[in-house]
């Protein structure tokens, strides 16, 4: 049975996750530029673009409109990554929901949960894998990033991070309800001893029922001896 403690473990993980997936989002690091090893020149996040260079702006949104009239196949892939990020956020929220309403319910309610939250921690590793397969098929196919000194940077490395804490708190919690005990720390009791123990149980219902039916047949005999005996006394007051 999953328990209280690893719940909270899966909502910690969970909670690393999202951060994660935000930053990545934040930071205009997927793709950096960097052709002679003295710093970044260039980097691309989900939706702008980061130059140092001088007499360019510093930030511009990624990819613009004109650049989509020219290659509109790449725009709707970049876009693409960036929805499914997005709605990974989204998903990552509602899990992080789910484990709070499990952890604040009862036992019977973490007893069944570790389902759902498994299944959501595994749909959001799935969507951000789909979005970081993107990245790499642009990476390694598209002649922007084809010349030399272009490299996958630390929002790439973030979102990585991101899915296989979610894999493994997946995992972890299909394990914890598979092998870990019932919740309580109860024993099972032996085949034998609970032979036994069902055989006593079932004597002593067989007794009480036996002293509660000898009791009441007493009582009746008692109270119908006492009916007799004051109708006899009635009949010879009369007959007097």
């Amino acid at each position: 049975m999953t328990r209280r403690i690893v719940y909270s473990v899966g909502l910690w993980l969970t909670l690393a996750s999202t951060a994660m997936t935000v930053a990545s989002i934040c930071m205009p690091r997927w793709i950096s530029f960097d052709p002679n090893n003295d710093g970044r020149k260039m980097s691309y996040g989900l939706h702008s673009r980061y130059t140092n260079v001088p007499n360019v702006p510093e930030y511009a949104q990624f990819p613009s409109r004109e650049y989509c009239k020219t290659d509109e196949s790449f725009c709707n892939m970049w876009r693409s990554l960036g929805f499914f990020i997005s709605l990974d956020v989204a998903l990552e929220l509602c899990t992080l929901v789910s484990f709070i309403v499990i952890i604040s319910g009862g036992v019977q309610r973490r007893a069944a949960g570790w389902q759902i939250v498994s299944t959501l921690l595994l749909f959001c590793a799935f969507v951000q894998c789909v979005g970081m397969s993107i990245v790499a098929y642009l990476f390694d196919h598209h002649d922007r990033f084809s010349v030399p000194g272009h490299y996958l940077d630390a929002s790439w490395s973030l979102c990585t991070a991101s899915w296989v804490t979610l894999f493994l708190a997946s995992l972890g919690m299909v394990a914890s309800a598979l092998y870990l005990p019932p919740e309580g720390d109860y024993e099972l009791l032996p085949e034998d001893n609970l032979e036994i123990v069902q055989d006593e149980q079932l004597y002593s219902r067989i007794g009480a029922w036996n002293d509660g039916y000898h009791r009441n047949s007493g009582e009746g005999y008692q109270q119908y001896q006492d009916t007799g005996s004051i109708r006899s006394q009635s009949v010879r007051s009369e007959a007097r």
